[in-house]
């Protein structure tokens, strides 16, 4: 198990995710910002081509095309399966900044069958 928001879990994640289909075309840089956790403003990013990610690291990537904002006790609502994303964003507990078409091109992936098995497989393997 890894610890969420670690390095160590953004890479196992990553490989996780190397399962996913390719979508052709669909590319985004998207930073997240996790705020008020125990150790406090954790940001990490993923870079995604054809669908698929292709770098997760922690830090800030300059020039990202969306950024996402939640607070850490959403986050792991979120990241549980407690608290839908869209429910999240549509309660303002999710601000996105940046490119509001290029997310809303990213929905039909996150609402996948395969993405969302992907979530659950990656609940499996996070310690909180």
């Amino acid at each position: 198990m890894s610890k969420w928001l670690t390095q160590e879990w953004l890479d196992e994640t990553l490989r996780m995710a190397e399962s996913q289909p390719e979508r052709l075309g669909v590319d985004a840089t998207l930073q997240y910002v996790v705020t008020g956790g125990e150790n406090g403003t954790i940001e990490y990013y993923w870079v995604l081509k054809d669908g698929k990610i292709v770098e997760s690291k922690l830090g800030k990537l300059d020039g990202a095309e969306i950024t996402l904002t939640m607070g850490y006790a959403d986050a792991i609502k979120v990241q549980k399966g407690e608290l839908d994303a869209n429910a999240a964003f549509m309660q303002g507990k999710v601000k996105i900044d940046g490119n509001m078409g290029k997310m809303m091109s990213l929905l039909p992936i996150t609402n996948s069958a395969e993405y969302k098995q992907l979530q659950k497989d990656i609940l499996g393997i996070t310690e909180f």
